[in-house]
């Protein structure tokens, strides 16, 4: 009965047309993604203040200083830190959105990322900073994962590809707001406290204002219909109908019927059964291959600059420049999200990516370095919305969010060791080095992705997890 209540509510969702309510819906699901956002990007802005600090002396790190073993010192202690708690955080915690509902761990994950982000301000030694930056990424880890699976559930499956557009411009409009408030406020102290610390602060605090404002958000129907609440998933759905007939002055037209998914509790171990394990290796892999392009630039950025000539002051000037086209990314493709296939879409975006990588490391006109570098931010901004909405249709209802965080997973590991061997190539062969291992990675990216990759544009996601 429940497969049944499951399938008619998946064909009332398909049969909406664009509204003001589903497009708020998805706004306000992606202002908490803001704070994800906020948090991965000030690591690379906020790296020349923590560093003043004297927070990565070998004695300020205490047991973190050990790491230097295995060729991670100083402030790639941090970054570490950074990457390895969001790797655990959604490896043991990715499948709580599938458990207990998308709204809950949506919402009360905001609630880890104020709490812990905040202590983590106030930290006087490298040591505990790590701590309490691992702790927070455990944590707030699932939100991203929670974020793409709720999305992907609400919304038609004409307009997906519009919804992780829109879904990823409202995110990263946060990364110039970052680098504007690191390039103010890291050279200074405001009331004696250092400005890096105000940076970590200012994010802590919107991200209470954004708790408030996401309250209203409903259940994904699709969810709670595969868990046998039916009525819970017809009075949200009722609901939504309701306003969005009210909103355009039409009937809905008949919901066609869709195929109805299997119920229950979902298991881990499906995501590796014969009709999803192809799907789990290729987003793996990809996953691996593609963060090394996109935060090996965007994380490093500053650095990169510095290596090409340009001072401290100046290059976070220019990385503000720079991080103002992350937003134009996703805006550019509401135009084309839901008319190219999900997996172009992407390959455009590594091809874009490694080109203008070799380009930058061979520039030093400071122009020329802030043209490549808006190239590629625009072109890693498209592969990232497509490919957030790529892997969310791949897996059904019942698994989705644990499937999102395993193989996203392997971009938080990836990214963890990435900062290393970036750090290592800049070593020893500049930003040319740099560039040709980033290079690289998109090839990977783009073979997996081309050669295994099914084609998901305009299918509903019951009839893709067939």
């Amino acid at each position: 009965m429940s497969e049944v209540a499951s399938a008619r509510i998946a064909a009332r969702l398909d049969r909406l047309p664009p509204s003001r309510t589903i497009w708020t819906i998805v706004i306000l699901i992606s202002l908490g993604g803001v704070f994800e956002f906020y948090d991965l990007f000030f690591t690379g802005y906020v790296a020349p203040g923590m560093i003043k600090s004297g927070l990565f002396t070998s004695q300020s790190l205490g047991f973190f200083a050990a790491l230097d073993s295995i060729r991670i010192a100083g402030f790639g202690t941090f970054v570490f830190s950074t990457f390895a708690g969001l790797w655990v955080g959604v490896v043991l915690l990715g499948q709580l959105p599938d458990r207990y509902g998308r709204r809950p761990v949506f919402t009360w994950s905001l609630v880890w990322y104020v709490t812990c982000t905040a202590i983590m301000a106030f930290q006087q030694t490298g040591e505990m900073l790590n701590v309490w930056r691992f702790i927070a990424g455990v944590g707030f880890a699932v939100q991203l994962v929670t974020i793409d699976a709720y999305i992907s559930e609400l919304i038609p499956g004409a307009e997906r590809g519009r919804a992780f557009s829109v879904n990823q411009f409202v995110t990263f409009c946060i990364v110039p707001v970052v680098a504007l408030l690191a390039w103010l406020l890291v050279p200074l102290s405001p009331l004696g406290i250092d400005g890096w610390r105000w940076v970590v602060l200012i994010g802590s605090v919107g991200a209470v204002l954004v708790w408030l404002l996401v309250q209203g958000i409903p259940e994904s129907p699709r969810w709670l219909a595969l868990q046998g609440r039916t009525d819970e998933a017809d009075a949200i759905m009722t609901a939504i109908e309701e306003r969005v007939v009210a909103e355009t002055g039409k009937p809905l037209p008949l919901p066609a019927m869709a195929r109805a998914e299997e119920t229950g509790r979902g298991r881990f171990m499906e995501i590796f059964s014969p009709e999803y394990r192809r799907r789990t290796l290729m987003l793996s892999v990809f996953n691996m291959a593609q963060v090394i392009g996109f935060y090996g630039f965007a994380a490093w950025v500053p650095t990169l600059l510095i290596a090409r000539g340009i001072t401290l002051t100046h290059s976070l000037e220019y990385s503000f420049i720079i991080a103002i086209a992350n937003p134009i990314g996703p805006l550019l493709g509401t135009l084309f999200a839901d008319r190219v296939e999900r997996k172009r879409q992407i390959i455009f975006g590594l091809v874009a990516m490694g080109l203008a990588m070799l380009a930058f490391s061979q520039a030093s006109n400071p122009a020329l370095l802030i043209a490549l570098g808006v190239l590629f931010t625009l072109a890693a901004n498209v592969m990232s919305y497509a490919y957030h909405n790529y892997q969310s249709e791949l897996y059904p209802t019942r698994i989705r969010a644990r499937a999102i965080g395993f193989v996203y997973s392997w971009s938080r590991i990836a990214a963890a060791f990435a900062g290393l061997v970036i750090g290592y190539f800049l070593g020893i062969g500049g930003v040319s080095a740099v560039a040709v291992f980033i290079a690289i990675a998109m090839v990977v990216g783009i073979v997996v992705i081309g050669v295994f990759g099914p084609k998901t544009k305009g299918i509903s996601l019951e009839a893709i997890n067939r």
